[in-house]
């Protein structure tokens, strides 16, 4: 018979690419001296995010402009990633605890010929692009021809990910789905192991091409039972904010919510706070990595920090005596970094709950299942192969 849960209800916020620091291994990657939270603040002269320093944001490790408060309001460390990669998909699988050796691959060149030849061939199709591009700038330059000719638009990021953009006119909703989930067939094979297919649909006209909201995402399922499956089996809640159900192939949701930005998502959180649940609310705020993480632009990190830090006001006003909220991240994406890559960093860990009488440093996280395991361990579901509770260590 399970227990009463300690914390009815756990929410976690994924401030999605937030990295604290180069991880050990970071010259495996590519990434020592990576730091995107310092580099975001120095870049600012200062980062202003009060609500994050009361928590105890830079006890972990110091921040320009964040002060080092006397007493945090948070228990706080940071978490050193055990999967091989740095990918999105792997961060967040990793913090529900799945450890993942074989990275997904990236296409830094264009996806290889025997790829892109099937896809004309099953789809009817021809190819334009083929390269990592931003998603704007494709458009820009690709629109007209793909209007032309009919011809799909592929490309691609630092990400593990195919995009196939095409306009709504051109190419209907339904067939550019079923050709992603074509495209998502073909890259599951080992030779080429892509983390997701994404539909990108846009409309407009040249100099003016918009996407639409229809994007759909077709990600791999994860390589195994996560915290989320078992919390679901056991008829818990497990609400999905942002793109978590895609990052999950809907693995272990019981509702997702989709947002359209960082602030959306905030306000979408705000709506589940409202909500008589039991179980979790997860959250992914991407507007950090993939507007100005990939984008390489530290100022308009620094805004949406400062701009997510103000929400966090009404995060901790709505907390009841039995909610528990975890804040960290799924990999870095240091803006000041060489290239447009994820980095290879530590992400900060802050748990907070107003029932909590003390409060401090937590030891240093060998991997993010920790936070999956501490989920398990609070409803009494079974726990992951891999994490530690820290449900013990908060008082």
């Amino acid at each position: 018979m399970q227990q009463t849960p300690r914390f009815k209800r756990i929410f976690v916020i994924v401030m999605d690419s937030v990295g604290i620091g180069e991880a050990p291994d970071a010259a495996k990657y590519g990434d020592t001296g990576s730091h995107t939270l310092r580099h975001i603040a120095e870049k600012m002269n200062g980062l202003h995010v009060p609500i994050l320093s009361k928590l105890g944001l830079s006890h972990i490790d110091p921040i320009p402009g964040v002060p080092k408060v006397e007493q945090p309001l948070a228990y706080f460390t940071k978490m050193q990633e055990a999967s091989n990669g740095k990918d999105t998909m792997i961060g967040h699988w990793e913090i529900m605890g799945l450890k993942i050796d074989i990275p997904f691959k990236v296409f830094p060149e264009g996806f290889p010929n025997a790829f892109i030849n099937e896809l004309e061939q099953r789809t009817g199709r021809k190819v334009i692009g083929n390269k990592p591009a931003s998603g704007t700038a494709i458009l820009d330059e690709l629109g007209q021809a793909h209007m032309s000719t009919g011809a799909l638009i592929v490309y691609t990021s630092a990400d593990s990910v195919i995009q196939i953009a095409a306009h709504e006119e051109v190419v209907p909703l339904d067939e550019l789905y079923q050709i992603c989930e074509i495209a998502r067939e073909i890259s599951m094979r080992e030779e080429y192991m892509v983390g997701r297919v994404i539909a990108r649909p846009f409309l407009g006209e040249l100099g003016s091409f918009k996407r639409t909201p229809h994007r759909h995402d077709y990600a791999l399922k994860p390589y195994g039972r996560t915290v989320m499956n078992e919390l679901k089996d056991a008829g818990f809640d497990v609400l999905a904010i942002g793109k978590i159900s895609d990052i999950y192939d809907g693995e272990g949701v019981t509702k997702s919510l989709r947002t359209v930005s960082n602030m959306d998502g905030m306000d979408k959180l705000m709506e589940t706070m409202d909500t008589n649940f039991t179980g979790l609310s997860f959250l992914n705020l991407v507007d950090f990595d993939a507007l100005y993480g990939h984008r390489r632009d530290p100022i308009g990190y620094g805004k949406a920090l400062e701009e997510f830090d103000a929400r966090l006001n009404e995060v901790l006003a709505k907390l009841s005596e039995n909610d528990l909220l975890i804040i960290t991240a799924d990999h870095g994406n240091d803006p000041v970094h060489v290239g447009t890559d994820h980095t290879r960093e530590y992400v900060p860990l802050l748990i907070y709950s107003n029932s909590f009488t003390g409060q401090g440093e937590l030891p240093v996280c060998k991997t993010f299942s920790d936070i999956g395991a501490t989920v398990a361990d609070n409803f009494d579901v079974e726990m992951p192969r891999f994490g530690q509770s820290l449900l013990q260590l908060l008082r």
